[in-house]
């Protein structure tokens, strides 16, 4: 029996991790997606002037929530039976009982589906505009998408890249016309449509490029690029929640007040509620609050 399991163990995880290690929860950490291991340079994250690796400061969180009792356990979390308490968790082979669940399952930004694409993320693909546009300063780039947050980022990547090449496979837009307009309007971007990306050229492991079709005509035109933004999406990973926790139309875990969900005793933090801002800060604030929670209502539980 555990006090508390947390289910993921990116920054939202983790420092829910840490919080109810230090309180002595002796929290059950099962581990998932980790949102910073496919980011290689972190330039925002408060605290590090010169920047950190993703994966390092990740691992120093692990480290710090193990130093305070935190367990951790492989596996990715496939049944959760919420109930009754003790809510049950399958992970695996394994069935676990806790009095109290943080989900901190996070997203996974949806890729192209290219061969090689993976690799290349760190290396001139990325996912996040305001993670990574600082390492294009003057430089041109391709954002791939038709929605609001492709427009959204063409605009803010802008701001640094020399050129944006703004590629979607249809000449419609599922973005608001506002969106559009705004996108239309600055002089950095440059609309590619209707087109798709056939290839990310990168001969030594690095982006230097995009080969492209036209949907209609089947031509093909190669664009140099030194960075490609993905901005298709993400899918939260709540798919074992489906029925038993409020989420929205797309799947996004809902809170009903702070880190508190329609469950008692069931508390959700970091990107598997959090469409709009994504980041590793506000994830980690997120998890803190989960934690706080969680100590909260265990202590009125026990009384």
């Amino acid at each position: 029996m555990h006090n508390v399991i947390i289910i993921g163990s990116g920054c939202a995880g983790l420092t829910a991790a840490i919080y109810t290690a230090r309180a002595n929860l002796k929290p059950l950490v099962l581990d998932g997606h980790e949102p910073l291991s496919l980011t290689t340079h972190v330039e925002n994250y408060p605290g590090f002037p010169d920047g950190i690796m993703g994966p390092e400061l990740i691992e120093n969180m692990r480290r710090q929530a193990a130093r305070f009792g935190a367990e951790f356990k492989a596996g990715t979390v496939s049944e959760v039976d919420l109930t009754e308490h003790p809510f049950k968790v399958k992970a695996g082979s394994e069935l676990y009982e806790t009095r109290s669940l943080i989900v901190a399952a996070g997203a996974s930004a949806r890729l192209l589906g290219l061969r090689g694409e993976k690799e290349l993320i760190g290396r001139g693909l990325s996912t996040c505009a305001t993670c990574d546009g600082y390492f294009f300063r003057g430089k041109p780039i391709a954002v791939v998408g038709g929605g609001d947050s492709a427009m959204e980022e063409a605009n803010f990547l802008s701001r640094y890249a020399s050129r944006v090449y703004l590629i979607h496979r249809r000449e419609e837009f599922r973005a608001s016309k506002i969106m559009i307009d705004r996108a239309r309007a600055n002089e950095k971007v440059e609309f590619l449509v209707p087109y798709v990306v056939e290839e990310i050229l990168s001969p030594e492991g690095l982006v230097n490029g995009v080969r492209l079709r036209h949907t209609k005509t089947g031509e093909t035109r190669e664009i140099a690029v030194d960075g490609v933004f993905v901005a298709i999406g993400h899918n939260p990973n709540s798919t074992a929640f489906k029925g038993k926790l409020e989420m929205d139309e797309n799947g996004y875990l809902l809170a009903r007040h702070g880190s508190i969900t329609s469950v008692p005793g069931v508390f959700i933090a970091g990107d598997v509620q959090d469409h709009r801002y994504r980041q590793a800060v506000t994830a980690a604030g997120s998890g803190c609050m989960a934690a706080l929670d969680a100590e909260k209502f265990l202590e009125e539980k026990k009384d």
